[in-house]
């Protein structure tokens, strides 16, 4: 079993989002605990106004509310819900929660039975119960006894990790209308936006892509843009977005753009440990071998749960990467982790690929304009690049490939560039103080 604890403002937000899932037909209130009826005999409106009734007693808490979902392994879909309930009551009674009116809710629209228990922690004479580190504390403590005690599947097991493994969004099950889309996009979210560490916004979708997902704002001068605002999409196996837009606003987590942002200082501070791991990984794969062709350096991180996100323009010409380590859940952009792992210098680093009307043969930007080159290369220019590009070329040569890797590629022409003008300019001075 795994317990998620959130702690809310709005008893209207975490009550509303279970109602909704009830009028979707995906979920059923299945009992009212500490209530004067049965959830059965109360409206809709009796169950919110009961837990409002109880949050009036202490005005002054700003974090009134408890949303706790508990997840079984998909082999317990056959619980009964007199076992769900069971199960529920010992959880909230070792929580300290045994006392507070709270609703249990089972939903039906995921892969693994799971129950989502609403309350408060507004007690009956106004005190508060106290949320700092109730997971370490209490949750924890009782999942295992509730584990033990029920002959539930164990969460640490290999057999739960792989469980709750989260999967890319099915394409085809988001094309019947927004509450599938939305509802698929809402189960990538909440195991992404608190989980991984990322710094802005294609970051973010570094991560999201894997899933089929992508956060969205629009062109420059589109409405969402200009108002800040943001939209999720669900993405097809090309990476096109399909179905329905959802906005931000309209998730129950509200993951809009602002809220995005307070957390990249955090995330920035965060990931710092986990620079060199990522560095290190890259440097391994191409130290020591002669030069793969990027996709097999990639492929070689991904069996180190590194996936490489390579962003190319229409021609195909590559500009941007992004790393996204899956071990320690943060994402870098490739500048960000130093110039030897940003697109320009991994394509150096790697064999050339050739796309239809490309040359992307690594050329130092100073270099360019040193030669004139143009973006179209007349059949003379291009062997005489060539020619100029023989010494990096090497590196495919047999020969030590240590030595050929550790070697700065191209600074030794761009630095000899460089001396041979100030050499020049001392020259001009000598003869003028010779006349």
């Amino acid at each position: 079993m795994v317990a998620v604890i959130k702690a809310g403002h709005s008893m209207h937000r975490i009550f509303n989002y279970n109602e909704n899932k009830v009028k979707e037909g995906v979920a059923e209130c299945i009992g009212a605990e500490n209530y004067p009826l049965d959830a059965g005999d109360m409206s809709v409106k009796m169950k919110l106004n009961f837990l409002l009734k109880r949050i009036e007693l202490n005005e002054n808490v700003r974090r009134n509310s408890v949303h706790i979902s508990l997840n079984f392994d998909t082999s317990e879909t056959g619980m009964s819900k007199e076992k769900m309930m069971d199960i529920a009551k010992v959880y909230m009674e070792k929580l300290g929660f045994g006392k507070q009116p709270y609703l249990v809710y089972q939903h039906h629209d995921a892969g693994h039975p799971h129950l989502h228990l609403v309350t408060t922690n507004i007690q009956s004479d106004g005190s508060t119960i106290n949320l700092h580190h109730l997971g370490i504390r209490k949750s924890e403590p009782a999942r295992k006894e509730i584990e033990k005690m029920f002959g539930l599947v164990e969460a640490h097991s290999r057999q739960k990790k792989e469980v709750f493994q989260l999967k890319p969004v099915d394409v085809r099950k988001v094309q019947y209308g927004r509450t599938d889309t939305r509802r698929a996009i809402t189960n990538v979210l909440d195991a992404v936006l608190e989980k991984y560490r990322y710094t802005s916004l294609p970051e973010l979708n570094a991560v999201l892509r894997q899933y089929n997902v992508m956060a969205d704002r629009g062109n420059e001068n589109s409405r969402v843009f200009k108002s800040g605002g943001l939209v999720y999409r669900v993405l097809d196996e090309q990476g096109n977005p399909i179905g329905v837009p959802i906005k931000a606003s309209d998730i129950y987590s509200k993951p809009v753009l602002k809220s995005l942002e307070k957390k990249y200082a955090g995330n920035e501070t965060g990931r710092l440990p986990h620079k060199a791991r990522v560095k290190n990984a890259v440097d391994m794969v191409l130290l020591g071998r002669k030069a793969l062709p990027i996709d097999k350096l990639v492929e070689a991180l991904k069996k180190q749960g590194i996936d490489t996100v390579l962003r190319r323009n229409e021609e195909g010409l590559l500009y941007g990467i992004t790393y996204v380590d899956h071990r320690t859940h943060c994402v870098f952009n490739g500048s960000a982790l130093g110039k030897q792992y940003s697109a320009k210098a991994i394509q150096e680093r790697c064999l050339p690929q050739s796309f239809p009307g490309q040359d992307l043969r690594p050329l130092h930007p100073d270099r360019e304009r040193d030669t004139g080159l143009q973006p179209q290369h007349t059949a003379a220019e291009t062997n005489a690049s060539e020619k100029a590009l023989q010494p990096a070329a090497t590196i495919n040569a047999p020969g030590n490939a240590l030595e050929v890797l550790l070697q700065p590629e191209q600074a030794g022409d761009y630095v000899a560039a460089q001396l041979k003008r100030k050499r020049k300019k001392k020259k001009k001075k000598n003869l003028s103080n010779n006349q």
